[in-house]
């Protein structure tokens, strides 16, 4: 399985933490479920973090059957209608960046 994460390193603007995650799930994650051959979306929210460590508010995870499948989802209208909806949501709610990683993920169930 191939999980590409985005992860979303930067501040929530002040006092708008809640307002930016209800933006989050409610007009970003339906562009995400969209995208074509994703397996599933996995959106989390810090809650806390290491001392010294990177601010990261967000990490996205979406989940492809194979490497193909990503790119493919990556060329598709779908990405064109999240990019423009996560930029909206953005501009109202974060000072930031974010940067995408592509792995090769394995699960190993207890």
């Amino acid at each position: 399985m191939i999980t590409r994460y985005a992860l979303f390193e930067g501040k929530v603007k002040n006092g708008q933490t809640e307002a930016f995650r209800a933006a989050v799930l409610n007009d970003i994650l339906p562009k995400w479920k969209a995208f074509p051959g994703a397996l599933d979306v996995r959106v989390t929210f810090a809650d806390a973090r290491d001392e010294g460590a990177p601010e990261i508010p967000m990490i996205l995870a979406i989940n492809y059957p194979d490497l193909a499948t990503v790119e493919a989802a990556l060329a598709s209208p779908a990405r064109s209608a999240a990019k423009a909806a996560t930029e909206e949501v953005l501009a109202r709610y974060f000072d930031g960046r974010i940067h995408h990683h592509v792995t090769q993920a394995n699960e190993f169930p207890l």
